[in-house]
């Protein structure tokens, strides 16, 4: 019996090691030179490589079956080869020029590359366009790894936001064509002001951590990098339109002219996208329009693009306070008995439902805000090896927030008070005005073994931050449009970066990548409680990285690396702090990565490990200045250490398995909290020592189980579980957000016909399971009468719900 048993396996070996056959190659170009560092792609599995110097690639162990091969290289056309695999094969591809120089060349200096030793994620346009369905970029990109979302109207429409590794979107670097998109004043990047923006997106790139040098805000958790449109050689047209739950509707029209002469290319999108919002009154308007025109020859490049958005988009900012969530009758009614809210709003708090309540009730308590962009990008190839691109951009945005006052004293408003009157109720409108230009440039030369970069950008921002009493129920002798407050600020942001890339070995190359940033920083004013703004900062920072990646074969991977980022406090960090008090420092990061990566042709795992060490991060303590405004503040020492997961497994030709997961702790070494007493009309201290950093879940993970029935037929069901997460940064269970598991069913039908070249159906049914959680939130404790109270909003996100598509390709 042992002996059949031996034999048996034998033979099973022997079976399964003739089955493990292998694809090898040469790339070369169509006048036989050949292509080092060309992409070869094994379609339907996880296996991709570049070439060696040789112009080589390799594919072992794979099974008898039909395969693709996908072969790109910047200045040739990208080609498909269909491999029936029976028995090893040998192959030697040519690749022909495209004769024009293509886009890939304008993102190139800011984008980390294939041999870069960084945590990156890259999602192309059809997972983009199969998603886009009138929700917001923050929530197409919700599977990549240690990211979590969230919406203010809880249904992915108007005001998104989204962290990575715990990171606010503040704290992340956003570019669009290599631009800085990040607000340069606030650092962040608000979406909602160019809706549909991912309709005009070919790619998305996302670097966990400091990632490579870019221009704009300093990366201190992420980099998101996005190329518009790229070039399509023949014409086309499509329609698309979807609507769903809460009277969501989205339509857009694009269409292209192809490439006309071999030269010339015009790309344009129209789109329109309104609802209403699962929170109470949370009703979006959105509009944008994008205009691509480009010239393209065999060494030259020229591309315009102009884009616009305009949004409005009525307040729910302030989320659902806790006592109104757990339906607590005597918490509601403390709310008017601590001068928290009026009676009438107490009473409309009470009398709201528990999950949808926004406190906000005038017509127009919006946000409305028009933001233009006007990108000019140059490339021009000198050589094979050297290339050099530059770009010139202008961002216009305009806009204000309109609130309703109540009882407001004339003398905070700068306005004159009637006789015998010292408060009135007032509306007022609070304005941003300001312009954003610049240029960025990169120069970048590759041969034989060496890869490098020279690049950076000068960029200035003028910002007018004003306010507008636009009524009031007592105007007297006051003019309308009254301004009762003006602050500017004047910031000037220059970069240089180096980047260098040796092939020391087949398997090892050495990465080398150095940053000076210098800011210049004039605010000037006073600010909407009067106090005067005038100030004036400089900063100078040096950011080195390095790193060691190694690929041994096309099956395994491995890197290490370290990186430093430096950031300066934003405007508010700055304006906040009363005269006299400390000035807030800049934060650094020094960032220690490693990863590595196993994949065959069924089966893919990944880990990276990260360590993420912070000097001087501005978080909330609990200090507040003279007049009650939250101050970020300093924290000598704090970190985040987590280790990410990623794999995935085709189970079968219609089946595939997709998922990562992250593990971490995200701490505060010695954290001491400070609390307003309402009785002192003082603060108290608490030193709490080790503490959580607020909004950082220590488990993270996403799941994509997608089945593929038919070639036009495509069924994903995406899931995310997100562990609990505190809302300060005290550590404390009375304020955090619990954890959620939630599920969204994906169902894609695309056909062919007549009329057009194209049908394609999409539904998706988000929060499948109707999960009851909240994504964010905002706290602020108080002492009164010797017991701790806290003033919340809890951001609930929308039940089960739907939307519905049909997509129309000419």
């Amino acid at each position: 019996m042992k002996r059949l048993f031996m034999l048996l396996l034998l033979q099973g070996a022997v079976v399964c090691a003739f089955a493990q056959l292998s694809v090898t190659g040469v790339v070369k170009s169509a006048d036989g030179e050949i292509l080092p560092g060309a992409t070869v792609i094994l379609n339907g599995t996880y296996r991709g490589t570049a070439t060696s110097e040789q112009g080589q690639f390799e594919f072992g162990q794979l099974k008898p079956g039909n395969y693709e091969l996908q072969i790109s290289f910047i200045g040739y056309e990208k080609k498909t080869v269909p491999v029936k695999l029976q028995k090893s094969l040998t192959l030697q591809i040519e690749l022909k020029q495209s004769g024009v120089l293509t886009d890939e060349v304008l993102v190139a200096a800011t984008r980390a590359g294939d041999k870069a030793p960084v945590a990156k994620t890259s999602v192309d346009k059809a997972t983009i366009d199969n998603r886009n369905m009138g929700q917001d970029i923050p929530y197409l990109l919700s599977m990549t790894p240690s990211y979590v979302a969230t919406s203010d109207a809880g249904a992915g429409v108007g005001y998104t936001n989204f962290r990575i590794r715990g990171t606010d979107l503040n704290r992340i670097n956003v570019t669009i064509n290599g631009v800085p998109m990040n607000d340069a004043e606030s650092h962040g990047t608000w979406f909602v002001d160019i809706p549909d923006l991912a309709g005009s997106i070919d790619n998305i790139q996302v670097q966990r951590g400091v990632g490579t040098s870019t221009n704009g805000a300093a990366a201190f958790g992420a980099t998101i990098n996005l190329q518009t449109t790229t070039l399509n050689k023949e014409a086309y047209a499509e329609y698309k339109t979807s609507s769903g739950s809460f009277h969501t509707v989205k339509n857009s029209v694009a269409a292209g002219t192809g490439l006309i002469n071999g030269k010339f290319t015009v790309d344009a999108r129209l789109s329109k996208v309104t609802s209403d919002g699962f929170i109470d009154r949370a009703s979006s308007d959105l509009k944008s329009f994008f205009v691509s025109a480009a010239y393209y020859s065999g060494n030259t490049l020229l591309k315009a693009n102009v884009f616009s958005g305009f949004e409005e988009t009525y307040q729910a900012w302030n989320g659902v306070p806790s006592v109104r969530l757990n339906n607590d009758l005597e918490g509601m009614r403390r709310y008017e008995e601590h001068w928290l809210y009026t009676p009438q709003q107490t009473e409309e708090m009470i009398n709201s439902d528990s999950r949808t309540y926004n406190i906000y009730t005038y017509k127009n308590e919006v946000d409305n805000y028009q933001q233009d962009h006007y990108q000019l990008h140059v490339s021009h190839k000198f050589t094979e090896a050297l290339n050099l691109n530059a770009a010139l951009h202008y961002t216009y945005g305009r806009g204000y927030y309109e609130g309703y006052k109540e009882d407001k004293k004339y003398s905070k408003f700068q306005m004159i008070a009637p006789d015998g009157r010292e408060t009135t109720d007032l509306v007022t409108r609070k304005w941003l005005d300001n312009d954003f230009y610049g240029a960025t440039f990169s120069l970048n030369y590759e041969q034989d073994k060496s890869a490098f970069t020279f690049g950076g950008g000068y960029n200035v921002y003028d910002g007018d931050h004003f306010g507008q009493v636009i009524w009031a129920q007592y105007m007297g002798e006051n003019e309308k449009d009254h301004e009762w407050y003006r602050g500017t600020g004047l910031k000037k942001d220059f970069n240089l970066f180096g980047k260098y890339n040796y092939q020391l070995t087949e398997a090892l190359s050495l990465y080398a990548d150095l940053q000076y940033r210098h800011i210049n920083y004039d605010i000037d004013g006073i600010d909407d409680d009067l106090r005067d703004l005038t100030q004036s900062h400089k900063f100078n920072f040096f950011n080195p990285k390095f790193g060691l990646y190694y690929r041994p074969d096309n099956s395994r991977e491995a890197y290490l690396s370290y990186a430093r980022a430096n950031r300066e406090p934003n405007r508010s960090n700055f304006v906040d702090v009363d005269e006299g008090d400390p000035t807030p420092k800049s934060e650094t990061l020094n960032d220690f990565e490693a990863g590595y990566t196993w994949k065959t042709s069924r089966f893919l795992l990944g880990a990276n490990l990260y360590y993420m060490d912070y000097k001087d991060q501005l978080v909330q303590t609990g200090e507040v200045n003279d007049v009650g405004t939250p101050l970020l503040v300093n924290v000598d020492d704090s970190y985040r250490a987590g280790i990410e997961l990623s794999g995935g497994l085709k189970i079968s030709r219609t089946l595939n398995w997709d998922a990562n997961a992250t593990f971490s702790k995200n701490k505060i070494k010695n954290f001491i909290e400070y609390v307003d007493n309402w009785d002192t009309w003082g603060q108290e201290s608490f030193e709490l020592g080790k503490t959580d950093l607020a909004f950082s879940p220590n488990v993270i993970v996403n799941s994509q189980l997608s089945y593929k029935p038919m070639q036009a037929l495509n069924i994903s069901l995406l899931s995310s579980y997100v562990g609990d997460q505190y809302i300060d940064n005290t550590s404390s269970s009375e304020r955090k957000l619990d954890a959620w598991f939630v599920n969204n069913l994906k169902i894609d039908y695309a056909m062919k016909c007549r009329l057009f070249d194209e049908v394609k159906l999409h539904l998706m049914v988000n929060n499948l399971f109707d999960t009851e959680y909240d994504s964010n939130a905002w706290v602020y404790s108080y002492l009164l009468g010797g017991e701790r109270f806290a003033m919340d909003g809890y951001f609930p996100q929308a039940g089960i719900h739907f939307f519905a598509g049909i997509d129309f390709k000419f």
